[in-house]
């Protein structure tokens, strides 16, 4: 494992519109100072939180794909964040991790946000995925999915970074401030959370508050309110001094979900 370089766009997100949104994040990530290894995008960060699959669903190999391979490969570095996604006749939030050679691998929204009626237009997901980064195991995850605690379980420190992308409400922020260092502390992984800021076309407001946490529940990162755009660096040494120091994992439970 070696130091890898984390960037988080908390990025103002414009209703339903993705022209608009692909071009202004990509004129913010062009201007990038330093070099990063992943670049995290809120959930559909081309359209902003919406049920409007109609209008918003691309094929799996569509212009948002493709925009991700460019960016990727202009950056040379992982890009990732979901979006909607149509295969068969039927829609997918997914989590796409694209690398910088255009290969990518997918993640499909397990747990579906009820209340918003996201579970009437989307298929869940119904699988767990690991990927890696150098020698970092990364476990990819979408908003809702942070609080079932059993889907992220760290069983046999499969992964050493839990990551959230999401659309996260104000009025709902005090438990996302509260269980993502929750994930961290119990899974004894590093828990990067990114949301978006701004108001949406439902006129929800989204006030940011992405964080990174350490398994020792250490502030990293974190930054309310306001659009931005930052990079910080992971330290393989602190994860594996905070698994020995505290050797809780091995202590767990072991499970398995049907």
């Amino acid at each position: 494992m070696d130091p890898l370089k984390i960037t988080v766009f908390q990025a103002y997100l414009f209703w339903e519109n993705i022209e608009k949104n692909l071009n202004n994040l990509a004129l913010r990530l062009s201007a990038l100072r330093e070099k990063t290894d992943l670049i995290i995008l809120p959930e559909m960060f081309n359209t902003g939180f919406t049920n409007n699959v109609e209008k918003c669903a691309e094929p799996a190999n569509g212009p948002t794909t493709k925009w991700l391979f460019e960016m990727a490969s202009s950056l040379n570095c992982v890009v990732a964040g979901s979006l909607i996604i149509e295969e068969s006749g039927k829609y997918y939030n997914r989590f796409v991790w694209m690398f910088p050679d255009g290969k990518y691998v997918k993640y499909d929204k397990r747990h579906l946000f009820g209340m918003s009626k996201e579970s009437e237009y989307f298929e869940p997901g119904n699988e767990r995925i690991l990927v890696d980064i150098k020698g970092w195991k990364i476990c990819p995850m979408i908003c809702y999915d942070l609080r079932f605690p059993v889907w992220s379980k760290n069983q046999n420190a499969a992964y050493d970074i839990l990551v959230y992308t999401a659309s996260w409400p104000d009025k709902r922020s005090a438990h996302w401030r509260a269980l993502i260092p929750a994930r961290a502390i119990e899974n004894q992984a590093y828990v990067v959370g990114v949301n978006r800021v701004g108001h949406d076309g439902n006129d929800i407001y989204y006030s940011g508050g992405s964080m990174c946490i350490s398994p020792l529940g250490d502030v990293v990162y974190y930054k309310p309110e306001d659009e931005d755009l930052y990079t910080f660096t992971l330290n393989p040494n602190d994860l594996l001094e905070a698994r020995e120091k505290f050797p809780f994992l091995k202590d767990s439970d072991s499970f398995s979900i049907g």
